[in-house]
C-alpha cells in the first residue's frame, strides 16, 4: 500500500465519522440539489443538449493539434503570445520569467484549478512574489492555508461561523460579522490589490479555436478585474479546454452554469482575445496564454480514458457522489476530487500512486447520470482498476484474495460448502483489511442457489 493510499484511508476514516463536517457539506450541496432541477427547465431538450456538447468535445479532441494551432495563429494576430508547457516545471518557469522581467512584487489571481494543479502560489511565494487569491472562496482557503475543497465552491466545508472566526484570527475583524459584512471586508482588501498588482493570472473555462480567444465564467467579477487592471495578463489553461467555435458557447455556458450551481447563466461571462488594442481604453498591455499538457496527452492517447478530457468542470459529479459527500474534498489528496478526480488523477499522477482513488467508489453510476457532457465516469473508474491490475500494481495478498474469489464463484459447490457460521468466521477474520472500516459480513444459512433448488422441488 502506497503512502498516498494510507493517507487517503486515514483522512477518510476521520471525515466519515465527523458528523458536523457531514452536516455542513450536505447542507451546502443540498442547496445546489434544489436549484439544479429548476435550472434544467431552461432546456427544451436536455438530453439532446448534453449529447451535442459531448459530440462537440469529441470533435475538438480528435483534432486537438489542429484546434490549438489555429487558436495560436488567431491569438498571435491580435498581439498575444502562446507558450506551450509540457509539465508543471515548464509552466512555472515561464510564469516566473514573465514576472521577473516586469519586476512583479504583487500578483492577483482568479479562481483556477489548473494553477492549483501546478502549485503556482507556492512557487510565487518561494520567489518573493505575493500571490493573492481574489475569488472569495479561494481567498478564504488561502487565509486558512488550505487547498480548494470543491471544484466550484472552494470553501464549501466551512460555515459562516467558521469564516467569521477565520477573519477574526487573520484580519482582526469582529468574530460576529455577518456574511455580508465579511464579504465587504474581503472586497475592501482585494480592491487595493487589483490596483497594486503588476501581473494578473486567470484560468480559462474554454479555449475558443476559431477566434483565438479564451472564455472565463465566474460569479463575482474578480476574474475580469484580475485580467483588466494589471498591465500583464497570464492565462494558464489545460489543452483539453478547447472548443471549435465561439458559437459553441451558446450551449456550453448554460450547461456549465446549470449543472454546476443551478443558474441559467453565470453572472459574468467574458471572452478575451488578446491584449489591449490601439483603439481600446481598457485591458492589459500584454497577454500570455500558457497551454498546459502535464499528462493530458497520456490520457488523450488512451482510447477509453480520452473521454474524461471532455469534462467542463461543472462539479455536478462531486455533488452527486455518496463517497465525496462522506469524506469531503481534502481526503483525496489531489487537486481534483470526486468522481472526475478519481478518474483523471491516476492517469495524470500515475496509477501506482493513485489507483486507490478509482477503488474508492460505490459504482452507483450517479456521477454518469448527472454529468453535463455525459462522460461514462463509472465505466472509466472500472477501466482504471483494470489498467492498474494489468500494470501489476497489486500485492500478493490482493492477488490471493481475488484468486480465491474467482475459484469460488466459478464452482457452485464451493459456494454452497459449509454453514453460515463457518463462512462468517473465514471472511471476517481472514480479510481484516475489509472489516477494518466496514461492518462484518453475515452469510445466510442457505445460498440463493440452495433456496432455489428447494423451491423448484416444491
Amino acid at each position: 500500500m502506497t503512502d498516498t493510499s494510507n493517507i487517503f484511508i486515514q483522512k477518510s476514516n476521520v471525515k466519515a465519522a465527523d458528523l458536523e463536517h457531514r452536516r455542513k457539506i450536505n447542507f451546502n450541496i443540498g442547496k445546489y440539489n434544489a436549484a439544479v432541477p429548476q435550472g434544467k427547465l431552461q432546456f427544451s431538450a436536455l438530453e439532446y443538449a448534453r449529447e451535442r456538447a459531448k459530440n462537440i468535445k469529441w470533435r475538438a479532441l480528435e483534432n486537438l493539434d489542429k484546434q490549438l494551432e489555429h487558436f495560436e495563429l488567431q491569438f498571435n494576430k491580435r498581439g498575444g503570445k502562446v507558450l506551450w508547457a509540457e509539465n508543471t516545471d515548464d509552466a512555472i518557469k515561464e510564469i516566473l520569467a514573465i514576472c521577473k522581467a516586469r519586476d512583479c512584487k504583487t500578483l492577483v489571481k482568479s479562481k483556477s484549478m489548473v494553477t492549483e494543479e501546478i502549485h503556482l502560489n507556492q512557487a510565487l511565494e518561494d520567489n518573493g512574489i505575493e500571490s493573492v487569491e481574489t475569488d472569495l472562496g479561494e481567498y478564504i482557503q488561502q487565509l486558512d492555508g488550505e487547498s480548494p475543497y470543491h471544484i466550484v465552491t472552494p470553501a464549501m466545508h466551512k460555515s459562516k461561523e467558521d469564516v467569521a472566526k477565520l477573519f477574526a484570527e487573520k484580519l482582526g475583524t469582529d468574530p460576529n460579522l455577518t456574511p455580508q459584512e465579511l464579504t465587504l471586508v474581503a472586497r475592501d482588501i482585494l480592491r487595493k490589490k487589483y490596483v497594486e498588482a503588476e501581473v494578473g493570472v486567470t484560468g480559462a473555462n474554454f479555449i475558443i479555436s476559431d477566434i483565438g480567444g479564451i472564455a472565463i465564467t465566474e460569479n463575482e467579477g474578480n476574474a475580469r478585474l484580475s485580467c483588466a487592471f494589471p498591465k500583464t495578463h497570464i492565462v494558464v489553461v489545460g489543452i483539453e479546454k478547447v472548443i471549435p467555435s465561439i458559437n459553441d458557447l451558446a450551449l456550453f455556458w448554460p450547461l456549465l452554469s446549470t449543472f454546476g450551481t443551478g443558474q441559467q447563466m453565470t453572472v459574468y461571462n467574458t471572452i478575451v482575445t488578446g491584449p489591449r488594442q490601439p483603439n481600446e481604453t481598457d485591458g492589459p498591455t500584454e497577454m500570455f496564454v500558457i497551454l498546459l499538457d502535464n499528462g493530458r496527452t497520456n490520457i488523450l492517447k488512451n482510447p477509453k480514458q480520452r473521454e474524461s478530457l471532455y469534462c467542463i468542470r461543472c462539479g455536478a459529479c462531486l455533488n452527486a457522489c455518496p463517497v465525496y459527500k462522506n469524506i469531503g474534498g481534502h481526503s483525496y489528496g489531489a487537486t481534483y476530487s470526486g468522481p472526475i478526480g478519481s478518474v483523471i488523477t491516476p492517469n495524470l499522477e500515475g496509477l501506482e500512486s493513485f489507483k486507490h482513488l478509482s477503488y474508492a467508489s460505490s459504482l452507483c453510476g450517479n456521477c454518469t447520470e448527472v454529468c453535463s457532457v455525459k462522460i461514462n465516469l463509472h465505466e472509466l473508474l472500472l477501466d482504471n482498476r483494470h489498467e492498474s491490475v494489468e500494470q501489476g500494481n497489486t500485492d500478493l495478498s490482493e492477488k490471493i484474495a481475488w484468486k480465491i474469489w474467482k475459484m469460488s464463484n466459478l464452482h457452485r459447490s464451493l459456494l454452497n460448502l459449509g454453514n453460515a457460521k463457518m463462512k462468517n468466521k473465514i471472511v471476517n477474520k481472514l480479510f481484516t483489511s475489509w472489516t477494518a472500516s466496514r461492518g462484518d459480513l453475515n452469510f445466510t444459512d442457505k445460498t440463493f442457489n440452495q433456496l432455489w433448488k428447494e423451491r423448484e422441488k416444491k
